[in-house]
């Protein structure tokens, strides 16, 4: 097994990178909204960090370095979560901000356990 196979078949970063395709989508059509525009910067810009921070940490190879990165995605995919609880809920749909918010709980949930466990042995 490749080492970059390990990577992608982690679930935390399988949702991650399903989770910035998700914001682009959502995100595009507010671009050009002067109220929007620098919020959508942000969000995207917080999205990409999930799964950056994912691979970055996973590349240092070290289990504390690993921890340390996934406790940054989980602040980066918490911020994504308030983002769109607490600002999109203007402009998307009730619907959207709910699956987007259960997406986020998920990475959320799936780092801070990997945390835990990696923090544990090493």
């Amino acid at each position: 097994m490749a080492a970059n196979d390990k990577l992608h078949q982690f679930g935390a970063y399988q949702k991650a990178c399903a989770l910035f395709d998700l914001v682009v989508a959502d995100l595009t059509p507010l671009a050009h909204n002067p109220l929007c525009a620098r919020l959508v910067t942000q969000q995207v810009a917080c999205a990409d960090s999930i799964s950056a921070n994912i691979e970055e940490g996973y590349g240092r190879r070290t289990r504390k370095d690993y921890a340390h990165f996934l406790s940054i995605a989980r602040g980066s995919a918490t911020e994504t979560r308030g983002r769109y609880e607490n600002r999109f809920k203007h402009w998307l749909p009730s619907e959207t901000i709910a699956a987007r918010v259960a997406l986020c709980e998920e990475i959320i949930a799936i780092l801070g356990a990997s945390i835990v466990k990696l923090r544990a042995t090493a």
